[in-house]
């Protein structure tokens, strides 16, 4: 085996990648599919870092988990000064 070059280890599954705002979207979707106040529930989230704010509901809790909070705040600031 040459250990001069690096290996690459390509699973058979594609890992999807999706955007802070894919994420913040998938969200609010699933919380307002659940009759919650989507956006109540995720500042909750954003400022206490709790994640019983975010429903289990396909799959959100664990998606927002998976982005820091001043990401999300960033990501927010971003698309509100777009429009």
């Amino acid at each position: 085996m040459d250990n001069r070059h690096t290996m690459v280890f390509q699973s058979g599954d594609k890992i999807e990648q999706r955007t802070t705002y894919d994420i913040l979207k998938s969200v609010y979707e699933a919380l307002d599919e659940k009759g919650y106040n989507a956006v109540d529930q995720m500042v909750g989230y954003i400022l206490s870092g709790d994640p019983s704010y975010i429903t289990g509901h396909n799959n959100a809790r664990n998606l927002i988990r998976n982005i820091e909070r001043d990401d999300l705040v960033e990501e927010l600031l971003i698309q509100y000064l777009k429009k």
